[in-house]
């Protein structure tokens, strides 16, 4: 039921706007690290060619994907039909972090709403596209955007959102170094 593609083909790009969830994973090298798995929302994933992707990545309670891809580049993203026919498609690559202050920023950002909770981009070179047949995904009703992120970051202000970072965004679980602490 699966099938392989080596770059995003134009009905999966159809599918994956369609979407209003997603899901990245990464992970450290050492057997002995946690595997990071992500729901991501917010109208935030977007594709820029049939072989590169990226996402706006707003602050969080951790930085996972940010240390895990500055290790080793491996990323996954999974998006899944909860309404209308049944559909997986994961995109495999290899990914790598996009701060404001890096050269990039104004090209790549300029795709995204951008929010006051705004940390970053994650950009990812995809390699491998696969989709399977999503029968055991069960069927949600989409009825809208938590505004709580935007809330969070509004009270925090500018300066207690780069207090919060340098808390709690510099390094995973594991203690590997985000792009943020580098």
């Amino acid at each position: 039921m699966g099938k392989f593609f080596d770059d995003i083909k134009p009905q999966h790009q159809d599918f994956i706007a369609a979407q209003k969830m997603f899901f990245v994973a990464s992970a450290p090298l050492t057997t002995q690290g946690h595997v990071n798995l992500s729901p991501k929302g917010l109208d935030s994933f977007r594709v820029f060619s049939s072989t590169r992707v990226g996402y706006l990545d707003i602050v969080g309670s951790g930085n996972e994907t940010s240390a895990h891809i500055r290790e080793n580049g491996r990323i996954t993203f999974m998006f899944c039909a909860f309404d209308g026919p049944p559909n997986i498609l994961r995109l495999y690559g290899k990914g790598y972090t996009v701060l404001p202050t890096d050269p990039e920023w104004d090209e790549l950002s300029a795709h995204f709403t951008l929010m006051p909770a705004t940390r970053q981009i994650i950009v990812a070179d995809i390699h491998k596209v696969q989709t399977s047949c999503g029968f055991g995904v069960p069927l949600y009703e989409y009825t809208g955007e938590r505004d709580h992120a935007a809330k969070w970051a509004a009270a925090k202000g500018p300066e207690g959102l780069e207090i919060y970072k340098a808390e709690k965004n510099m390094v995973s679980l594991d203690g590997l170094p985000t792009d943020l602490g580098a």
